[in-house]
């Protein structure tokens, strides 16, 4: 145990020495390059590299966290005690055999990458950074086997064997044709026993290339190649500022400027938390973090404004999953990724769009309609001025310009721009508030890392499920089939719209973007769909599952921020879905509010 334990602290300092490092590089990338006009050899390849260390040492940091994603707990959570652990080490046993399958067809690509080494810059090899892959694996799933006892001997050898199995069985029948019914049965069976997404995800490519006889380093190369792409370290950065925000008087500072500028009362006070809510959702990167931050500041507001209790947590809880729409918020990042879409571009799109649907939600949802008793009141005595408002706030204020004008203006790069976001907010929140101090900001990397280690997780399993349904022509596939039975434009997109609502309620929205936009996209371009207009749809409905059961997480954290069964979360929620959806339908109908904002500027 103490061995474990050792091993997390190691995996902690190392994911976040990785993390910072990618802040590091590229702010000296920014500051040598005017200085000597050259500035660190292949310094974007070297923060990439650092990204594959971020994201297999931070997934780890996460499995100790318990923050490995998985779509709620299935039978893990449901029925009587024998059933929950009988799930519990069903799904356990199996996601570290599939850990071990994913280290030795790591290894296999590793090996391969040995023979013919790739040098990175000051000698540094590539193989280096890409032995994380299996000893990252490995590691997992010792550490999910390690649990499925309660404590001696008996937690070390499934901790032990497990991992070594799988290593055993996929060197042994690499490269055979496997028949896939038996690995579909079993991946579901996974799925509803609540295993982590990534290990279902990755255990189902593996099946994929050996039905086919196709080599299984195929999966480990996707991981490889989505972890090192150029854009991704923007990811870990945003999320980093963020999360620093999420940390300190940031979200009380601008819940002041909010509530200054449109009132206190019942009107005021709504168009206030919705819009609070989704800015902080796009600035953290996470709508739960949202809830957590903003729920026990709002609700009372709320309430006090004459709002019932129930209408106050369905506003909070369906505008904070509002953000995914605006800059720079992950999701959107992600889509320009997958979608090789300019960012700029995409974080302009998204404005006009994110508008509407906040409208939709407040006017349509009801939340503008005053109940019996909400009534305007009058400013309470404890109120702050909007000017004194505005000073307090204005350096919270200015972090979108920060992130956004950078990146627009064509000064930074996607990488160094969120590296100036990072460090805006590290400097604004240290030394013009002294609300960080180092310890603060060392947790704050370290929960970074397990946060986006358990999503570049299930990005590059996702990636190598996507490539194999692309290799297999299923995107060719689908287009014929659409087009057969969808005569004409506004048909694809009704049916677009309720698909995609119903998979966000389904799948958990970063597996979501990386499988279903290389097969949506390309049949929506057959229908004359504007990948920009298609990324801001996509968005739109996906974001709507944050609020639907089985995979709707917003519930879950409205559920314990404020106390109540999910059932009355969701009950209370219900009104800003269908809100939300005919918004997201106006968005489909009008492509000019996507466009024309990135038109005006060029891109």
């Amino acid at each position: 145990m103490n061995t474990f334990r050792r091993l997390g602290d190691f995996d902690a300092v190392l994911a976040a020495t990785a993390l910072a490092l990618m802040l590091l590089i590229p702010l000296a990338e920014i500051g040598l390059r005017p200085l000597l006009g050259s500035g660190i050899d292949n310094a974007p390849v070297l923060v990439q590299h650092l990204g594959l260390l971020l994201a297999m040492f931070g997934a780890l940091v996460a499995e100790r966290g318990g923050h490995l994603t998985s779509l709620g707990g299935g039978l893990a959570a449901a029925g009587d005690a024998r059933w929950r652990l009988a799930a519990l080490l069903f799904w356990r046993a199996s996601a570290g055999l599939i850990c071990g399958m994913l280290g030795q067809a790591s290894w296999t690509f590793v090996a391969s990458e040995m023979a013919a080494p790739q040098p990175l810059a000051y000698g540094i090899e590539g193989w280096w950074f890409q032995l994380a892959m299996p000893a990252g694996f490995l590691l997992i799933g010792s550490k999910l086997a390690f649990r499925m006892a309660p404590a001696g001997l008996w937690r070390l050898l499934p901790a032990l064997l497990l991992p070594l199995l799988g290593w055993l069985l996929a060197g042994h029948f690499d490269g055979e044709t496997l028949p896939l019914w038996p690995f579909a049965l079993w991946l579901l069976a996974l799925l509803l026993c609540g295993a982590p997404i990534f290990a279902v995800l990755g255990g189902l490519a593996l099946a994929l290339f050996w039905s086919e006889g196709q080599p299984l380093a195929s999966v480990p190369l996707s991981h490889y190649q989505i972890t090192v792409n150029p854009s991704l370290p923007a990811l870990p950065l945003f999320t980093l500022a963020g999360l620093i925000f999420a940390r300190t008087g940031a979200a009380a500072r601008l819940g002041d400027v909010f509530t200054a500028l449109f009132g206190h009362g019942a009107t005021g006070t709504a168009i206030a938390g919705a819009l609070l809510c989704s800015c902080f959702t796009a600035l953290t990167g996470g709508s739960g973090v949202t809830i957590l931050a903003l729920g026990g500041l709002l609700l009372p507001l709320l309430t006090r404004a004459g709002f019932p209790e129930q209408k106050g947590i369905g506003l909070v809880t369906s505008a904070s999953a509002l953000g995914v729409l605006l800059a720079p918020s992950v999701p959107l990042i992600m889509f320009a990724i997958i979608a090789r879409v300019p960012i700029n571009t995409m974080f302009l799109a998204g404005v006009l769009p994110a508008l509407v649907m906040v409208a939709f939600l407040l006017l349509v949802g009801g939340f503008l309609k005053k109940g019996a008793a909400a009534v305007d009141l009058p400013k309470p005595a404890n109120s702050v001025p909007l000017a004194t408002a505005t000073k307090k706030a204005l350096w919270e204020i200015l972090a979108p310009v920060v992130a956004i004008g950078s990146l627009v203006s064509g000064i930074a790069t996607p990488t160094e721009s969120a590296a100036l976001t990072a460090a805006y907010a590290i400097l604004t929140q240290s030394l013009a508030h002294r609300e960080l101090d180092w310890r603060s900001l060392g947790r704050t990397l370290v929960d970074c890392t397990q946060v986006i280690g358990g999503i570049m997780l299930i990005l590059g399993m996702a990636l190598g499920l996507t490539n194999y349904l692309i290799d297999a022509g299923i995107p060719d596939a689908a287009i014929d089939w659409a087009q057969s039975i969808l005569p004409n434009r506004w048909a694809f997109l009704i049916a677009l719209n309720v698909f995609l609502l119903i998979a966000g309620a389904l799948m958990e929205i970063y597996a979501a973007i990386v499988v279903l936009v290389p097969l949506l996209l390309p049949v929506a371009q057959a229908y004359g769909i504007d990948p920009v207009h298609f990324g801001v749809i996509f968005l739109a409905n996906i974001e709507m599952g944050f609020l639907c059961p089985p995979a709707g997480m917003n519930l879950y954290f409205a559920s314990a921020m404020f106390d109540k069964p999910i059932r009355e979360v969701a009950t209370a929620v219900l009104p800003a879905v269908a809100a939300m959806f005919l918004g997201a339908l106006t968005i489909s109908a009008l492509p000019w509010l996507a466009t024309w904002l990135p038109g005006v500027l060029g891109l």
